[in-house]
C-alpha cells in the first residue's frame, strides 16, 4: 500500500472451487511456478487448530526447465535431471522424528507428511511458506534443522492425467 492507494506489479485469478488447472499452460503468477500462493501457505488458524490439511509451498535455490501439474510454467534454464520442476511434490519421510520439535513444527511437519510440499519458485532452499502473522511465532529456525535427505520426490503413477 502507498500513500496514494494500493498498488501491484501482477495479478492473477484462480478458481479454488475445482481441483485446477487453475492457469493455462506456460503461464505464470506472483509464484514462478503459475500456482496459486495463499492455499499452500502455513496459516495461524491452523496452527491454533493443530491440523493442516493441505500441501504447502516451499523454494528452492534451483529447479530446472520443467514443470509438473499442478504447476504451468518454469523459472530454469538448466536441463539438469537431478533439480527439481517447477510443482515437484515433496514430502517428508514417514521415518522422519517430529517428537523433537516444538509443537507448532510437528503440525507442520505432519502436513509435510501427509500431504507434501509443492515447488512453487525459486528462492531459499526448503524455505517454507508461513502466513505474515504476528501471532505465529518465528518457526524459520527451527525448520531450517531438517535436512534435504529427510525428504522424498512423490512420483506420480504412470497413468496419472491432470484435471482438463
Amino acid at each position: 500500500k502507498t500513500s496514494a492507494g494500493w498498488q501491484a506489479d501482477q495479478a492473477s485469478i484462480f478458481d479454488l472451487s475445482s481441483n485446477g488447472p487453475f492457469r493455462p499452460e506456460g503461464w505464470t503468477s506472483a509464484d514462478a511456478s503459475g500456482m496459486p500462493i495463499f492455499p499452500l501457505v502455513v496459516r495461524h488458524d491452523e496452527l491454533q487448530r493443530g491440523v493442516i490439511e493441505h500441501a504447502l509451498r516451499v523454494t528452492v535455490s534451483r529447479t530446472r526447465q520443467a514443470y509438473v501439474y499442478p504447476a504451468t510454467h518454469y523459472a530454469s534454464q538448466s536441463s539438469n535431471e537431478n533439480l527439481p520442476r517447477m510443482g515437484e511434490r515433496i514430502r517428508l519421510r514417514a521415518d522422519y522424528d517430529v517428537s523433537r520439535h516444538s509443537p507448532p513444527v510437528q503440525i507442520i511437519l505432519t502436513a509435510m507428511k501427509t500431504y507434501g510440499l509443492l515447488v512453487a519458485d525459486n528462492g531459499i532452499d526448503w524455505a517454507v511458506s508461513v502466513a505474515a502473522d504476528p501471532r505465529i511465532p518465528n518457526l524459520h529456525s527451527e525448520l531450517r534443522k531438517i535436512q534435504g535427505s529427510d525428504f522424498e520426490v512423490v512420483v506420480a503413477p504412470e497413468d496419472y492425467h491432470p484435471p482438463q
